[in-house]
């Protein structure tokens, strides 16, 4: 099993490598993508205020940075959702959904070999 995981990390290197929206941020926000999408995919997106409470995964400000920086990049967009335009939700966009897909088909492939 470990060298299916180690395979599937090389390849997930490799198209990180060949992206240019996720060469521009780094691992934290990689991981602020994923809790992000994990989320979301849940039917429960995350409000910026439950994002910035993510302390084990950063401080405060870095969270607030790291936002900004999937948002430029567009790999996150902030909504609001019904008539409350005080509560902005994080969505992954078409982009991190490729993304996403890329990474599950990376996947197959290194159980497959």
């Amino acid at each position: 099993m470990k060298e299916i995981y180690l395979r599937f990390l090389a390849l997930a290197n490799v198209m990180d490598g060949t992206s240019v929206q996720l060469s521009a941020i780094d691992e934290t926000a990689k991981q602020l993508l994923n809790v992000i999408a994990s989320h979301h995919a849940q039917g429960k997106p995350m409000t910026v205020t439950q994002a910035m409470a993510l302390s084990s995964l950063a401080s405060q400000a870095t969270i607030h940075r790291k936002l900004d920086d999937l948002r430029e990049v567009g790999l996150i967009e902030q909504v609001f959702e019904g008539k409350n335009r005080r509560t902005k939700y994080l969505v992954p966009t078409n982009s991190a959904n490729e993304y996403f897909s890329n990474l599950g088909l990376l996947m197959k492939q290194s159980l497959a070999t």
